[in-house]
């Protein structure tokens, strides 16, 4: 079986695929979509702003997605909240390199599977 890999873009696993298979280590991103969405500056922005906001915490402590969206889009409400998907993003690759952990209700849980609502913190 292949190693497993996230995609670049969203973070989420990728899942293997039989047309894939002699050119997996070239593959990185899940569907096309995120093939043409790639990784922009503002989803670099929204990763450094988690970073940021949770090394201004006390160890252990969470931060939502949408703080950091806040932080980058502004208080008006039409500007942050089209961020939240990519600050959930952001997030995912933060726990693909190793660098941080998605909670729901204080578990760790698999970003790639996770629904509703998450926090984020540093991995411990």
């Amino acid at each position: 079986m292949p190693t497993e890999k996230t995609c670049a873009s969203c973070g989420r696993r990728i899942e293997w695929r039989k047309k894939w298979e002699r050119d997996w280590e070239q593959v990185r991103y899940c569907s096309q979509a995120c093939r043409r969405r790639g990784v922009t500056p503002q989803d670099e922005q929204l990763a450094e702003e988690l970073l940021r906001l949770l090394s201004a915490r006390r160890a252990g402590a969470t931060v939502c997605p949408s703080e950091a969206a806040r932080a980058v889009g502004g208080d008006d409400e039409d500007d942050w909240r089209p961020l939240m998907e990519p600050a959930r993003r952001a997030a995912r690759r933060l726990v693909a390199d190793g660098r941080a952990e998605i909670t729901q209700g204080g578990k760790v849980v698999d970003p790639s599977t996770a629904k509703g609502a998450i926090r984020v913190r540093l991995v411990r």
